[in-house]
Order: structure tokens, then C-alpha cells, then sequence
């Protein structure tokens, strides 16, 4: 099994479409209600649904990037508003923090070969 679909609640569909455009998901669905994105590279798909409310504050989603310092700075420039500047962490990934219209929190991160094949991973 592979995952490959994610859908988040959203309050204002229009607002969200245009953020995740911002962020280069290019779209696949458009409704009224729902709308379906394919990841700016690779073949996974996202997508958001419209609701009353959003509840809590959900899962962190990661979006990652070979050249994530160069896409922080696009980002940045088109106003998507950063809650951290890229970091190196202690876990290897380099890292910056940004939420969407409605909250969601997410991570632009750089993980190399240490996303499947830390130091520390388990062998077996």
C-alpha cells in the first residue's frame, strides 16, 4: 500500500484553491464544494473539501523539496506567510513552518536520503 490522498476540511473554498495554486498543486477537480489537486511533482493527489467548521488542528502534511531554501523564497514572495524560516534539525531535515487559510499546518522540509534511511532507522 502507498498513501496517496489526503483531504482537508476547509471553511471558503475559493480562498484554499488559490492557496494551494500559490503553492504549485495544480488542479484536477473544481467544484463548488470539493476540489482535487496533483503534488507539484510525483503523482499524489490532495485534496480539500468545504464544511461548517474545521475541527482542531489536524495532521502536520509535509511537502517536500529538493531545493527547499530556493521555493521558500518563491513562496514567501508570492505571500505565503511562514511561521519559521528554513532550519536544520537534529533529526537531518531542514525545515520551515506555514499554515494554510484555515489552519493547517504544514512543513516545506529538504530530507535527502534521510527520509527513508536516517542513522538511526531500524534495520529488519
Amino acid at each position: 500500500m502507498r498513501l496517496n490522498q489526503i483531504t482537508l476540511p476547509v471553511r471558503d473554498i475559493a480562498r484554499s484553491k488559490a492557496f494551494y495554486l500559490t503553492l504549485g498543486f495544480r488542479l484536477l477537480v473544481d467544484s463548488a464544494h470539493y476540489c482535487r489537486f496533483l503534488a507539484p511533482e510525483g503523482d499524489t493527489t490532495f485534496s480539500i473539501h468545504a464544511e461548517d467548521r474545521v475541527i482542531g488542528t489536524g495532521p502536520v502534511l509535509y511537502l517536500e523539496s529538493a531545493d527547499m531554501d530556493a521555493d521558500f523564497a518563491r513562496l514567501k514572495a508570492a505571500g505565503v506567510a511562514f511561521d519559521s524560516a528554513p532550519t536544520d534539525k537534529s533529526w537531518l531535515w531542514r525545515e520551515a513552518s506555514f499554515r494554510d487559510p484555515d489552519g493547517h499546518y504544514w512543513k516545506l522540509y529538504f530530507a535527502g536520503g534521510n527520509r527513508v534511511n536516517p542513522p538511526w532507522r531500524v534495520n529488519g
